[in-house]
């Protein structure tokens, strides 16, 4: 048997390396060559807690994980949720960095953006600010005053 290297989708000897477009490695991907599946337009998509706990948006790029968090067991707190819109919207961003024309990818993009615009400004007229940049909204300074957002006050 004849050891092959593989770079970039071929081989060394000239040959393909073609991925299954399921999100897992092809035999012939050694584990110390990064291997990304190709994604096609309008690829299937997680809900924004479910990406968030696979650590994708993208099924087809879902490769398991031992330290994966059942979607379930993530907190539903509002916390919780923006991180999954922040999430989905960088997840998204990288996706439209690469498919610039998919129209519905964008369009998502901009619906989920117009909900993390939304969740946060309620979150921070609720609990206070997320940032430090966030304190503009309020009639002084107030970003050092407990309990944090991290720390499991505000949810």
């Amino acid at each position: 048997m004849q050891k092959r290297t593989v770079y970039n989708g071929c081989s060394k000897d000239g040959s393909a390396c073609s991925g299954t477009g399921s999100g897992t490695l092809p035999a012939c991907a050694p584990l110390a060559v990064p291997y990304v599946p190709f994604q096609d337009e309008n690829p299937e998509k997680y809900e924004a807690q479910a990406a968030l706990s696979n650590g994708t948006l993208f099924p087809g790029l879902n490769l398991p994980f031992r330290l994966k968090v059942d979607a379930p067991e993530v907190a539903n707190t509002p916390l919780a949720e923006l991180q999954a819109l922040n999430f989905v919207l960088n997840e998204l961003g990288l996706y439209l960095d690469t498919h610039c024309d998919d129209a519905e990818a964008f369009a998502l993009y901009q619906s989920y953006r117009k909900l993390e615009q939304e969740g946060r400004a309620a979150y921070v007229a609720k609990y206070g600010p997320l940032t430090q940049m966030d304190t503009a909204e309020f009639d002084r300074y107030i970003w050092l005053n407990d309990p944090w957002p991290w720390e499991g006050g505000n949810d």
